[in-house]
């Protein structure tokens, strides 16, 4: 983004004071002034800053030097490595490569073996979800034969005996011998 100015005022002209004019005036910006700043409003700033260095030094290198009219290409150079830093380049990048591979063997049978084991406890899970049912229907089982009972309890407690009074007449007429049927 661009700040427009009115008249014929170029990019490499704009200061610090006109992008931001609340700010102290132009050429006596301090750090503190900087960190209240966006990002866009740093940004620009900056762009203005740099083509403002590069003007002055085109401006000093037209002095001595015609400049073409070509952009002019900055390219890194690789730099060429010694035999024995490609050998070792390659040594490590085999050895990376094995890691590597090791690593993904690796997480790939932790992988499968949390899988069997998820796939064990799912079994467990539903066999004790079986034992589950099992023990309610042998529960409802239970309460449904002790309510056909209960009615034989209460004539029994209305004749003044309890079960227990009942299992120990049992257990006195064995003893006896005297048990009728």
């Amino acid at each position: 983004m661009m700040v427009q100015h009115s008249g014929q005022v170029s990019a490499l002209e704009v200061s610090a004071s006109a992008i931001v004019p609340t700010l102290s005036p132009a050429g006596s910006l301090g750090f503190d002034d900087f960190t209240n700043l966006t990002p866009l409003v740093k940004e620009e700033l900056r762009f203005a800053i740099q083509n403002k260095r590069q003007s002055h030094r085109m401006s000093s290198a037209l002095d001595t030097v015609t400049v073409s009219e070509r952009p002019v290409e900055t390219s890194v150079m690789k730099t060429e490595f010694s035999p024995e830093e490609d050998e070792r380049k390659k040594r490590r990048r085999e050895r990376n490569k094995i890691a590597a591979a090791k690593c993904r063997n690796k997480k790939k049978e932790k992988t499968e073996c949390l899988q069997k084991e998820s796939e064990k406890l799912e079994t467990i899970n539903a066999e004790l979800k079986a034992q589950i049912e099992e023990l309610k229907n042998e529960k409802q089982h239970l309460i449904y034969m002790l309510n056909l009972h209960r009615p034989t309890c209460i004539v029994r407690a209305q004749n003044g005996r309890t079960p227990e009074d009942e299992r120990n007449l049992f257990i006195q007429q064995i003893k006896e011998g005297t048990l009728q049927g």
